[in-house]
């Protein structure tokens, strides 16, 4: 294994996305929305229906988060549900009816939890086997509003041979995540990272501390790499384990002026007078 330099400066292999791989070349993008989850935060609104069909100024949260996608060049999209699973199944059905004939509509699929809610990082591995196998994956929280450029992380998660490419950004959060100067992860912030001695050249220090946006790019290789959907685990406890076996786990940082969280009353109601009326 490589020592953690510039990703632009190295070659990856797409076998193993470890340190020193060949750049994979992808021509389309596939689409994961991570809609399952309960809601409490919005309760009592999310006490008779699910967080993604929660509206903003009369639009979904979901038709929105399809809409960028759409917009992005994706044309297959897969939706986890759990929370009023029938709900946001029945909202997927109307929406086939909306589009105009002439118009392509976008296939979407059902990862159905429904017997257990799994999580985000179980949540993904369920759904990779709806995925082509052969595309990088979009992953948005259905209750992100933003106007970053979703082909740009893409792009460059490309371009830099990335496992992972995770949208970040310089904001307040009791979840902060540390970032070398190559913009690679290394850990939660203010947690040890002993491990990089053993695999890296640490003649660069420590530098960004920032918050994950609930926006990422995948590989495709990086579901083989997930425990077995059995069980409900976090995501980015993956992705921190990854990165400490020498995958490269990178950042797009963008800035935070236009995203927000709408997964809680006081920014849902701060979306409504702000940008997002897409």
């Amino acid at each position: 294994m490589g020592r953690l330099s510039h990703p632009l400066d190295e070659t990856v292999s797409q076998a193993d996305h470890t340190i020193n791989p060949s750049i994979p070349r992808f021509t389309d993008m596939e689409g994961f929305i991570l809609a399952a989850g309960l809601g409490t935060r919005l309760r009592p609104l999310t006490n008779d229906k699910p967080k993604a069909l929660v509206e903003v100024n009369g639009v979904t949260l979901l038709e929105r988060t399809i809409h960028r996608m759409e917009a992005a060049g994706i044309s297959h999209i897969v939706v986890n549900v759990h929370h009023f699973a029938e709900k946001v199944i029945d909202f997927v059905e109307s929406l086939k009816d909306k589009e105009p004939k002439s118009q392509k509509v976008c296939k979407i699929d059902i990862s159905d939890e429904r017997d257990l809610l799994l999580d985000t990082g179980g949540g993904l591995k369920k759904a990779a086997a709806l995925f082509s196998g052969r595309e990088n994956v979009l992953v948005h929280n259905v209750d992100i509003l933003s106007d970053i450029d979703l082909q740009e992380v893409e792009r460059q998660h490309r371009e830099q041979g990335n496992l992972v490419t995770l949208c970040v950004s310089q904001r307040e959060t009791k979840r902060m995540l540390e970032f070398d100067n190559n913009g690679l992860l290394l850990g939660r912030a203010g947690t040890s990272h002993l491990w990089l001695h053993k695999v890296a050249d640490l003649s660069s220090p420590f530098t960004s501390h920032l918050a994950f946006s609930g926006i990422s790019v995948v590989s495709p290789e990086l579901f083989a790499l997930l425990p077995e959907a059995d069980h409900p685990y976090p995501i980015i406890d993956e992705y921190i384990r990854l990165s400490q076996e020498g995958h490269r786990i990178g950042s797009f940082v963008h800035s935070p002026d236009h995203w927000l969280d709408v997964g809680k009353p006081e920014t849902l109601a701060l979306a409504a007078t702000a940008f997002y009326n897409l």
